[in-house]
């Protein structure tokens, strides 16, 4: 089949104004950080499972590869085409529908384009929570949600997207349709196949559906923003957090008091609490969800803080007094990334370590960059509740920050890397592979790892057509 009539039967499948091959497309042919520009041979826009199967059926028999892509906001390059002009991108944003809400199971069924911050209000309105919360909440989608199994800040209470599913709908790379949109919770017949798809990145079929688990409201929610004397400091602010609070415990965040400098610099409309406290390298920002009620939930939260400061991990810290105030406070944690862009180009890493031994990895690896590249800056934040730490590296202060990532971006990023796996953590916590880290897989990967991994590509997706080149290198 010729690429012609590829498009002629994409046309007549979901509709001559969903084939896009005219004018700018590089919100589809672009990553999210700029880092790729690819060139599609057309951007398909599908508007139901039937419409997704017949297009993925049509490129099978060209042996065209596709592209899944929801909102294109992922940070790994993981949605992109190449530049060769033969690959389709299929874009899922059409596919925005929440099918269906079961408030006694507790249980909310979407398609893969609806973005989440459209779930968090549905769900809101219903009274029930979906608890997923990460910055791009306003633009992502839950298919790429499930596809890169996304992280974000309450995992230390709710987990990992993966947590949050108990079902999907996906179309197959031979472009079959399976149905597997069970709300069960118990289900124990054979493989689980959706934990095959969640994480996969598009590599293995097409998410276009998932039945998701919804939450009671909590009656109250408090922040509290804290001045701690260290890394270790924060880690044992945690384990006394885990002990007074339990699974009222929804969000610890760290941030480096570097990192909250850029804040303050670049948003000086913000308000940065304890900003460049002396003896203060870091501070945490705690969240806590009472179901019983907000006397019983700042009650519990005062007492961990003063005994936080009678135990000396904490110097100071400040408990929100509104809605408004805990919104501020996560405002500027969540503002960090954007500082750090307006600060100039950098090297980011989304690595994971065991909480326990996240201050010895930080010291070690403070050191070895300051002592391998000096006037290096650490912008060191993120989810010290699940061990996710986003270590990410500024070049040096006045220097170009373009020759530093040409120049250092690998000799980092092997520092960084071989330190994570010294301490037993994983160099990829909640963004995915990918097309940027297919060779930090292969070199960090158990080579029998790899070789089930392939082994499952290569029965699932004979032909290759699934998201080329992501996860895996092409062989």
């Amino acid at each position: 089949m010729t690429s012609e009539a590829l498009l002629e039967a994409l046309r007549t499948i979901v509709g001559a104004d969903h084939v896009l091959t005219e004018g700018k497309l590089c919100a589809w042919e672009q990553d999210w950080r700029r880092r790729r520009q690819g060139k599609a041979l057309a951007v398909v826009r599908p508007a139901s499972t039937a419409e997704v199967a017949a297009v993925v059926r049509a490129c099978a028999r060209s042996g065209t590869a596709l592209i899944p892509q929801g909102g294109n906001t992922g940070l790994s390059v993981g949605a992109t085409p190449d530049d060769s002009g033969t690959q389709i991108v299929l874009s899922l944003t059409r596919m925005n529908r929440i099918r269906a809400i079961d408030r006694d199971n507790l249980t909310v069924t979407v398609e893969a384009g609806c973005i989440l911050q459209t779930l968090q209000e549905y769900a809101d309105q219903h009274g029930l929570l979906f608890p997923l919360s990460l910055a791009a909440e306003g633009s992502c989608t839950l298919g790429g949600n499930l596809a890169t199994n996304a992280g974000g800040t309450q995992v230390v209470r709710y987990g990992n997207t993966r947590e949050l599913c108990l079902g999907l709908e996906v179309v197959t790379a031979q472009g079959e349709v399976w149905e597997g949109l069970s709300g069960l919770r118990k289900d124990n017949t054979g493989y689980d196949l959706r934990h095959l798809f969640i994480g996969s990145e598009g590599t293995l079929g097409v998410i276009t559906a998932a039945t998701m688990k919804l939450f009671p409201k909590p009656v109250a929610d408090l922040t509290a923003w804290a001045a701690v004397p260290s890394m270790q400091a924060a880690v044992r602010l945690l384990g006394l957090a885990h002990q007074h609070l339990g699974a009222s415990l929804t969000g610890f965040e760290v941030m480096g008091q570097f990192a909250l400098s850029l804040v303050a610099r670049h948003m000086p409309q913000l308000r940065v609490p304890f900003a460049g406290m002396q003896g203060a390298p870091y501070c945490v920002l705690l969240e806590n969800a009472d179901s019983e009620s907000e006397q019983h939930a700042r009650e519990r939260f005062e007492h961990l803080l003063e005994q936080a400061l009678d135990d000396g991990c904490v110097l100071d810290a400040v408990v929100a007094e509104s809605i408004a105030q805990a919104r501020e406070l996560w405002h500027v944690r969540e503002s960090i990334p954007l500082a750090q862009a307006e600060e100039g180009l950098n090297i980011k890493h989304d690595i994971s370590v065991a909480a326990s031994r996240i201050p010895a990895f930080v010291e070690h690896t403070d050191a070895l960059l300051a002592r391998e590249i000096p006037g290096v800056r650490l912008v060191n934040f993120g989810h010290l509740g699940d061990g996710n730490l986003h270590y990410n590296v500024q070049a040096p202060a006045g220097a170009d920050g373009k020759v530093f990532l040409r120049e250092q971006e690998a000799r980092v990023n092997r520092l960084v890397y071989d330190a994570v796996a010294q301490f037993g953590g994983s160099f990829s916590a909640e963004h995915g592979v990918g097309q940027l880290k297919t060779h930090e897989l292969e070199r960090y990967e158990p080579p029998v790892a790899l070789a089930l991994m392939r082994a499952i590509k290569q029965a699932l997706d004979p032909q290759g057509i699934m998201n080329p080149g992501c996860i895996l290198s092409k062989q």
